[in-house]
């Protein structure tokens, strides 16, 4: 049974993107590993981008500054 576990940065990602990752990542074990989409788990993590450090930063900090 697949677990696949994938963290963005909380911006806004919508239902929609969201589902489409779930069933494109799903979809995509099928195909490279050929896992049973009925057993393949995927969540979907949110991260506030204060609690998300890049180069020792804080991703807010970066994103105000442009990078």
């Amino acid at each position: 049974m697949p677990y696949v576990n994938i963290k963005i940065t909380e911006e806004g990602a919508t239902s929609e993107q969201k589902a489409r990752l779930i069933e494109g990542v799903t979809n995509l074990l099928k195909e490279v590993l050929g896992k049973n989409p009925a057993t393949t788990v995927v969540v979907i993590d949110e991260v506030p981008m204060e609690n998300w450090g890049i180069a020792g930063e804080q991703v807010s900090l970066r994103r105000k500054r442009g990078l």
